[in-house]
């Protein structure tokens, strides 16, 4: 026995150093031998670029704040916070909550993980675009905010508390970066093909994606650095949008809820619950139809019930909208009668409701438009930076307005004639300079519909259009439009010395707190 003992222990050792010869090799009977070790960085860079659009925080951020806010919706539904200046914490922290670890920690580790490789040169450079894009929206939210450290966090624990730099440093920053990714795309590297959601691999509409994300930024801070804005400007104008088959904008499908489907319409798939809940601001439409507007029974889907079409009146003439900062109760003292008594039998389905053919989960997601672009030249020629003619930019932009609302519809399509009509009367070329500034500050407002965020900021730095703040008792600050939004709640507590030095520079966490660009209106 003890002798077959002895042989079964000799068997045994021999097997296990025939095996394994140390305890790293039995550790490595615990691992997966199926599971991935090593993600391809351009499916990274794919899943972020689909989170910028995604459910939450645009929900959130740019519909129940900034879109009432712009007045281009309505509702008496209390949770849309920013049509009577509410605070609701999660609301107005969102974008900042979601996309510091869903969006900029991702596009920052697939730009610091291809850094030194010269064939993920494209997907480093598209990479880094898009982090400036979502950081600069970030920053005309929030005002100072981390750049350099955020979304570092995986790269050592010295990030995990990252620093807050002042707006104008972070201007200086995301200019620097867009004019590097700008120079590094490169045929030569790997394309980013299918793997990139706005431009399939196309480099030189990404170069002037990041000239026109250069000229935004420019124009941002006009009123405080005039000089460099303008030098930013006329540099990255040379090569930029030069058509609507330019437009930035995120490819989604009717995937998944958060990944690959317009987060800008969540909601809108649920029985069209905030289609129900809120309808174009009175603000809006009064303009359209003030002004002929060839836009009004795109973006109005009539007066009804949105779940039944045979309730729709889609006549352009009985448009009206809703009134902003009114709630169930208040806004039958300022209805007329009959509107009154309509109100209390069907609700807010007297107002015209948002259109639900633009409502669709893969209908496009915009960053910026050939519109944006040449209403920007536009200002840029009246202002003197630039030397063409700002009629013909003013016009450029207002058609390539009007006419890239076919990629939500086919049924969106407008007439050459009407669109000159329309902006024949809008007297661009015979007004002063101030006047000529205010109608591309009106046009850039409606060529921004439902890009609230950008049309809210653009209102910030210009006046334009002209706004009457809202007069509800509750507002939370009082009855003026936000200059910003409040930062996320956590960071009280988990950054509190940087959170601290940052309202302490801005003077302030508020409502009223303005940003370093925003020179007041």
């Amino acid at each position: 026995m003890k002798i077959f003992n002895k042989i079964t222990a000799l068997v045994m050792c021999v097997a296990m150093v025939a095996t394994s010869c140390s305890d790293e090799d039995l550790l490595d009977l615990n691992l997966d031998q199926n599971s991935v070790t090593e993600m391809d960085m351009a499916f990274l860079f794919s899943l972020s670029t689909l989170r910028i659009g995604g459910e939450y925080e645009n929900t959130r951020a740019n519909m129940l704040y900034a879109a009432t806010m712009i007045q281009h919706t309505a509702s008496v539904a209390g949770y849309f916070s920013g049509d009577k200046y509410f605070y609701n914490a999660g609301y107005s922290g969102a974008y900042m909550e979601r996309h510091f670890t869903g969006v900029v920690g991702p596009l920052t580790h697939v730009i610091n993980m291809t850094a030194e490789d010269p064939n993920e040169a494209n997907v480093n450079a598209a990479a880094t675009v898009m982090r400036v894009f979502d950081l600069h929206r970030m920053t005309d939210m929030y005002g100072d905010m981390p750049y350099s450290e955020a979304g570092q966090g995986l790269e050592g624990e010295q990030f995990w508390f990252p620093a807050y730099q002042s707006q104008q440093e972070v201007y200086t920053q995301m200019i620097a970066d867009l004019r590097a990714a700008r120079d590094k795309f490169s045929e030569s590297a790997r394309s980013l093909g299918n793997q990139d959601y706005l431009y399939f691999g196309d480099l030189n509409k990404w170069r002037k994606f990041s000239n026109a994300l250069l000229m935004r930024i420019a124009m941002r801070m006009s009123n405080v650095d005039p000089s460099t804005a303008q030098q930013v400007f006329t540099e990255a104008n040379s090569n930029t949008f030069e058509s609507n088959d330019d437009i930035a904008f995120i490819h989604y499908t009717d995937g998944p809820i958060g990944e690959n489907r317009n987060g800008l319409n969540d909601g809108y798939w649920n029985t069209y619950k905030y289609s129900r809940d809120c309808k174009i601001s009175a603000t809006f439409i009064d303009w359209m139809k003030a002004n002929n507007d060839p836009r009004l029974m795109i973006l109005s889907g009539g007066i009804g019930n949105p779940e039944d079409p045979s309730t729709w009146n889609t006549d352009p003439a009985a448009q009206v909208g809703m009134p902003n900062g009114y709630t169930g109760n208040t806004i039958l003292n300022v209805l007329d009668p009959d509107q009154a008594a309509g109100f209390q039998e069907r609700g807010n389905q007297i107002f015209s409701m948002l259109n639900l053919k633009y409502l669709d989960w893969a209908d496009p997601y915009y960053l910026i438009s050939y519109a944006e672009v040449e209403l920007m030249r536009a200002e840029a020629a009246v202002k003197g930076w630039i030397n063409t003619d700002a009629s013909s930019h003013f016009a450029k932009g207002v058609t390539a307005a009007i006419t890239s609302w076919v990629e939500f519809d086919p049924s969106f399509a407008r007439t050459g004639p009407e669109i000159q009509a329309y902006i024949a009367g809008r007297g661009f070329d015979a007004a002063s300079n101030e006047d000529k500034l205010r109608l591309i500050g009106e046009e850039y407002w409606a060529a921004t519909y439902l890009n609230d965020l950008e049309s809210w900021a653009n209102w910030r730095r210009t006046g334009y259009p002209e706004l009457t703040p809202t007069q509800d008792p509750n507002a939370f600050e009082g009855n003026f439009i936000p200059r910003r939004l409040r930062y996320w709640e956590s960071e009280i507590g988990s950054n509190p010395d940087n959170y601290q030095s940052a309202i302490a520079r801005m003077g302030g966490d508020t409502f009223a707190t303005r940003v370093w660009w925003d020179g007041g209106n």
